[in-house]
C-alpha cells in the first residue's frame, strides 16, 4: 500500500500522462463568475454606503441640536434671549424647519437632512437647562 496519493499505485490513476494546465483552461468553468458576483453585490454595497451616510447626517443633526440647546441655555442663564441664541448656534443648513422654544429650558428640534427625497422627514432634538452656581 502506498502512502502518497500522487504515486503510481494510487487508485483511479491509469498511469497515463497528465495534461498540462494552461492559463486559458485553468479557470475555464468559472469564467465570468467574478463579474456576476460583482453585479450582485454592488447594489448591497451602495445601499450600505447610503445607510451609513444617512446615519452620519442624523448624528450631525443631533449633535448640532445639542450644541444649539446648550448655547441657548447659556444665553438664558445670563439674561439673554435663549431661543435667538440657540437659532444662531445652528448651522445655516439646519435653521430652516428647526423648532426652538423654551425660556429656562431651551429645546431645539431640527430636521435630519435627507439623501433621497423620498425618505420620510425625521426630526431630532435636544434640551438643555443651566442653573446659576451658588459659589
Amino acid at each position: 500500500m502506498c502512502a502518497c496519493a500522487r504515486h503510481a499505485c494510487a487508485p483511479g490513476w491509469d498511469g497515463g500522462p497528465v495534461p498540462p494546465t494552461t492559463a486559458s483552461s485553468a479557470g475555464h468553468r468559472e469564467g465570468g463568475t467574478a463579474s456576476v458576483e460583482l453585479v450582485a453585490v454592488v447594489p448591497f454595497l451602495l445601499l450600505a454606503v447610503l445607510v451609513a451616510v444617512q446615519l452620519a447626517l442624523a448624528g450631525q443633526a443631533l449633535w448640532s441640536a445639542g450644541v444649539a440647546a446648550r448655547a441657548g441655555a447659556r444665553a438664558a442663564l445670563v439674561g439673554g434671549d435663549g431661543t435667538a441664541a440657540a437659532r444662531r448656534a445652528l448651522p445655516p443648513s439646519l435653521r430652516g424647519g428647526s423648532e426652538v422654544g423654551g425660556s429656562d429650558e431651551v429645546s431645539v428640534r431640527v430636521p435630519v437632512p435627507r439623501l433621497l427625497p423620498g425618505l420620510p422627514r425625521v426630526m431630532v432634538g435636544a434640551r438643555a437647562a443651566l442653573e446659576p452656581d451658588d459659589g
